[in-house]
């Protein structure tokens, strides 16, 4: 340990142990060294981008002391590294996370930075719902690229909502985006909107046992849902239409169900969004073809 001095050979030794630990990356990194940066420079309280010439400079005992325990935390208890720093960057921002919200990491990203094009035209998105918000990540980002648009979050999960509350006010968007403890639509009667964003939970429970310890950590409530793991997703579908705006559009993020959800729904023609940046499972339907389809969903 003593011929470790410099940022860059903590930022190495890290990833060196991560990989030999095995560890899972997929919770807002995809590698172990971009893994073991971040948590090095947040040991060390500094930016995430640092020149060559910061990298090589050499830390104090205390700082070794601190960073090798923060780094050791991340392989002995699979803790996610967004849990371990409290935060996790989503379309360009920064968002608090703790254990009671799933660490953002959806492609639905890129769809919010093209600001919803070609799905919805140009100043037809005045209100958009962030369904089952958890951090509110989906739902803020959206208020930050639009500025006109009113959102609201909606969770079943009070401690979710915290977390979003917290969100909303880093980025002082209280007149614009509310909070509201629903379960599903149920709190939401009479709400209609021109986007309806959801990342629900998709996971099914045979899928559930075989996942890597580090989505331990994360919300059962976010992620398991029954045996096929489509059980929420299908309610969406049955209820979202009475809050669609006529020419509106609903985007829902399924991930890994997404063969078991057109296996389901064998009749319904699913249109799946294509990103740029990688991510898959994310379909979209207009509030027309949501109505046309009804009653295979019910």
């Amino acid at each position: 340990m003593e011929s470790l001095r410099t940022i860059a050979d903590f930022i190495r030794w890290g990833a060196s142990c991560f990989n030999q630990a095995g560890l899972f990356f997929g919770h807002g990194t995809d590698n172990a060294i971009d893994e073991s940066a971040a948590l090095v420079l947040h040991a060390l309280h500094l930016p995430g981008e640092l020149s060559e010439i910061w990298l090589q400079t050499q830390l104090t005992a205390e700082e070794r002391q601190r960073v090798t325990a923060l780094l050791q935390r991340r392989i002995e208890e699979r803790i996610p590294a967004a849990y371990l720093t409290g935060e996790a960057w989503f379309a360009g921002l920064r968002f608090h996370v703790d254990p009671n919200v799933l660490v953002p990491r959806s492609p639905v990203a890129e769809l919010i930075e093209q600001r919803f094009a070609p799905w919805i035209g140009e100043g037809q998105l005045e209100r958009l719902l962030d369904l089952c918000c958890g951090s509110g990540c989906i739902g803020i980002a959206s208020a930050v690229y639009l500025p006109d648009a009113q959102v609201d979050l909606a969770d079943i999960s009070e401690a979710a909502l915290a977390v979003a509350e917290r969100n909303l006010h880093e980025y002082e968007l209280e007149g614009r985006v509310r909070t509201i403890r629903s379960d599903l639509f149920s709190g939401l009667k009479g709400q209609r909107y021109d986007v309806i964003v959801s990342n629900p939970p998709y996971v099914s429970s045979e899928e559930m046992v075989g996942l890597p310890p580090e989505y331990r950590h994360e919300p059962h409530l976010g992620l398991e849902t029954g045996e096929e793991g489509l059980e929420i997703v299908a309610k969406i579908l049955r209820e979202a239409s009475s809050h669609l705006q006529p020419w509106g559009i609903i985007i829902v993020e399924v991930g890994s169900s997404a063969e078991t959800l057109m296996a389901r729904f064998v009749d319904v023609p699913f249109t799946w969004i294509d990103f740029e940046r990688g991510g898959d499972g994310v379909f979209i339907f207009t509030a027309e073809e949501l109505a046309q389809y009804q009653s295979c969903f019910t």
